[in-house]
C-alpha cells in the first residue's frame, strides 16, 4: 500500500496528522480522494439509517448531508476565514478548503454503525463518529488556512452558524410554499 493510497491516508486523517492536512492542503490531485472520503460518508450514514429502518427522507437526508455540508460549509469556511478572521499567514483557497475538510470526514464511516445492538451502543458509536470528523475537520480548517487553533474554531463556528441560518432559510421558504 503506498504513501498516497486512499487507505493509508484516511488512517492519517483519522489519526488527525497535522502533517497529513498540510500535505493534502498543497496537493491539488488529492481533491479526488477527498470526494471519495465524503462519499464513503455519505454511503455510510444512509446505509445506516436503511438497515435500522428509519424513513426514507431520513435515509435520503444521511445520504446527501455530508455532500452538502462539506460543499457549503467548505465554502463558508473559506470566506470566513480568508477574509474576516484571516490570519498574518493566511494564504488558501477553496479547493485547499475542500481538500483538507474533506479527509476530515474519514471518522464519518462510523455512521453505519447505528446498526450495532443494543442501539444505544450503536448511537453512541455515530455520535463519537461526528464528533470525531468535528474535531478532524477544525485541525483540517487551521491547517488549510494557515492560522491558530483558536482562529480555526472561531472559523469553524462562525461558519457553521451560517450555514445553519441558510438552511433554516431554506427550510422556512420551502415550508412558505406549502401555506
Amino acid at each position: 500500500m503506498g504513501e498516497r493510497s486512499l487507505p493509508r491516508r484516511m488512517l492519517r486523517a483519522a489519526r488527525i496528522e497535522s502533517d497529513f492536512y498540510e500535505e493534502v492542503e498543497a496537493e491539488p490531485r488529492s481533491i479526488g480522494q477527498a470526494f471519495v472520503v465524503v462519499l464513503l460518508a455519505c454511503l455510510a450514514g444512509s446505509l445506516g439509517s436503511w438497515f435500522v429502518g428509519r424513513p426514507p427522507f431520513l435515509v435520503a437526508t444521511n445520504l446527501l448531508e455530508p455532500l452538502v455540508v462539506w460543499l457549503a460549509g467548505g465554502a463558508f469556511t473559506y470566506m470566513v476565514g480568508a477574509t474576516f478572521l484571516r490570519g498574518p499567514h493566511t494564504v488558501t483557497s477553496y479547493p485547499e478548503v475542500l481538500r483538507t475538510t474533506g479527509f476530515a470526514w474519514t471518522p464519518g464511516l462510523l455512521r453505519v454503525a447505528i446498526v450495532v445492538p443494543p442501539y444505544t451502543v450503536g448511537f453512541g458509536l455515530t455520535v463519537i463518529g461526528d464528533l470525531w470528523v468535528l474535531l478532524a475537520g477544525i485541525v483540517a480548517v487551521r491547517q488549510a488556512l494557515d492560522f491558530t487553533t483558536g482562529r480555526a474554531l472561531g472559523t469553524f463556528g462562525v461558519s457553521y452558524v451560517l450555514l445553519w441560518l441558510t438552511f433554516e432559510g431554506l427550510l422556512l421558504g420551502l415550508m412558505s410554499f406549502r401555506l
